[in-house]
């Protein structure tokens, strides 16, 4: 497995920054905390997320107005939820399961559930092992695990077999 990957930490919710930041920053913080799991594949592509794109998750509800032009710990927190699940679902379909996951829990348990799925699920795929998950499997949980493990398959494939080519 890639080093990189294999050490590959989502910042749990304490760990995010605990004041409000401006858009070049949540930029700037969003790709180094996911520019090991989000590598680019296109060598013209030189930005995980830009401005332009959180302006846009703002415009179409997946993302909450910052207030004074400034961005919390929860848009941070949405934001990286955002970038990962994009390279497989759309927009839309990232709104219904961040919609699925608050349902049952708050923000800050739903984003760490998130987290330690991406990286078990990481270790897992890329150490061929099977992605056994801990807790009770309800419908729901059940259908996150399966699309935090689309998402890394679709990692898997690209870095192991398509960077190749």
């Amino acid at each position: 497995m890639d080093n990189e990957l294999y050490e590959f930490h989502i910042p749990r919710w304490n760990e995010l920054p605990n004041l409000d930041l401006y858009l070049d920053q949540v930029v700037t913080l969003l790709e180094d905390y996911l520019k090991e799991l989000l590598p680019l594949k296109d060598k013209n592509e030189d930005k995980v997320i830009t401005k332009t794109m959180i302006n846009n998750y703002v415009k179409h509800g997946v993302l909450k107005p910052p207030i004074n032009k400034k961005y919390n710990r929860e848009h941070i927190a949405r934001l990286i939820v955002i970038c990962t699940l994009k390279k497989v679902y759309s927009i839309n379909d990232i709104n219904s399961l961040i919609k699925l996951a608050l349902e049952t829990s708050g923000i800050e348990v739903s984003y760490n559930k998130f987290c330690v799925l991406i990286e078990k699920c990481i270790d897992s795929v890329f150490n061929k092992k099977d992605f056994i998950y801990d807790e009770e499997l309800t419908e729901e949980r059940y259908i996150l695990k399966n699309v935090v493990q689309s998402v890394i398959n679709k990692l898997y494939i690209e870095k192991i077999f398509l960077s190749k080519e």
